[in-house]
């Protein structure tokens, strides 16, 4: 059977490796004959899990003592409503950047839950001559003013990426959903960033929450208790059953990524694979990406086919390379390939083949017709 590259924006491809490790152990871990998914989430067998998992995380991302790293339930949706919850308190006011579809639904979910008065929000994408590009504003002002600053630096739908950091009086809350450990960062810049995993950790249904300890002071607003961060500080993220397959497949991504050479050695990998797929659109008269160069999203490819009519055979002859999910967000159309962690540089060289040999047949058909 020829390989088959899963370009899905989420629930997305694992590695490899791992993939056959948990197919090896599935129902018989350890040597116990049963399941992980079937032993106790408080077993000592399972805490082992558990704190390796967090271990290996703090270590990939360097996060400081001060910070707490939670395993929460309800993916990326779910922490939009958990950040309002645990910080804005009867009378707290956010500021909410604008970039693209999540961090819109995002702010939407805070106004829902507090009221439009306590939340205000900036438009961050500007649109010149048919290309869309990032401008940040100076953020200045009384520190008492927000909570917090919300954004997410990876729009996965609009294949938009802020590289530069947010400098501005108020913590910093970052849905990074899509980017976590793409990329180095310093998480000291941050007062909280959360991620669904199903994108660069693993299977849906779990997040990760890092926050810094002097966040879990601030007043809470009343919520559901499996969403309150201070009670998952205060129970080691099992205050009830937590999605403890997630849990052990997020941990085993952890070590895969450990054994290629942590998060400095995947930002490289990341930005050639990157590198060739926005070169090949950018060449070939077939495609057009309308992100501006320095906010082109290495996770998150989106491009459009000069004739809309070829969409349809485009992706039907992919599908056939066994080149998988290249189709657009149904919200701005066209194709998007998702090329996270997990996609090895050999997809995006297939990707690139197809794309090369498709525009070439295409180009001389037009030539041919005109």
């Amino acid at each position: 059977m020829s390989a088959v590259y899963n370009f899905c924006a989420g629930p997305a491809m694992l590695p490899a490796p791992v993939m056959a490790k948990a197919r090896q152990e599935f129902i018989d871990w350890q040597g116990m004959g049963v399941s992980v998914m079937e032993i106790s989430h408080r077993s000592k067998e399972f805490i082992e899990v558990a704190k390796t998992a967090e271990a290996d995380l703090r270590e990939l991302m360097n996060i400081p003592d001060n910070y707490h790293v939670l395993f929460m339930h309800g993916g990326g949706r779910g922490q939009f409503a958990a950040v309002v919850n645990n910080f804005m308190g009867n009378n707290g006011r956010a500021l909410y950047l604008l970039s693209g579809q999540w961090s819109q639904a995002a702010a939407e979910e805070a106004v829902r839950l507090t009221s439009a008065e306590q939340i205000d929000t900036i438009e961050l994408v500007q649109h010149v001559d048919g290309v869309k590009t990032v401008q940040l504003p100076t953020f200045e002002g009384d520190a008492e003013k927000y909570r917090y600053l919300h954004y997410c630096p990876n729009e996965t739908v609009d294949g938009i990426e802020i590289f530069e950091d947010i400098n501005c009086p108020w913590p910093v809350v970052a849905d990074m959903s899509s980017t976590i450990l793409s990329r180095e960062i310093d998480v000291s810049r941050f007062g909280l960033i959360y991620a669904g995993a199903q994108k660069n950790i693993g299977p849906s249904g779990l997040a990760i929450v890092i926050v810094r300890d002097d966040l879990l002071t601030l007043p809470s607003l009343p919520q559901a208790a499996i969403m309150d961060y201070r009670l998952a500080r205060d129970n080691d993220s099992m205050y009830n059953t937590p999605p403890s397959y997630a849990w052990y497949l997020a941990g085993e991504v952890f070590k895969w990524l450990k054994a290629v050479g942590g998060v400095k050695a995947m930002e490289a990998i990341n930005s050639r694979k990157a590198e060739l797929l926005y070169q090949c659109i950018d060449e070939l008269p077939c495609f057009s990406n309308p992100v501006a160069t320095n906010n082109r999203s290495r996770m998150n490819v989106t491009f459009q086919l000069a004739d809309e009519a070829l969409n349809n055979a485009f992706l039907a002859e992919a599908e056939q390379r066994g080149l998988l999910a290249l189709k657009g967000h149904r919200i701005v159309g066209g194709m998007r390939a998702s090329i996270y962690n997990a996609m090895p540089i050999e997809g995006v060289e297939a990707l690139v083949a197809f794309m090369q040999e498709f525009s070439a047949r295409h180009s001389a058909v037009e030539s041919r017709t005109a």
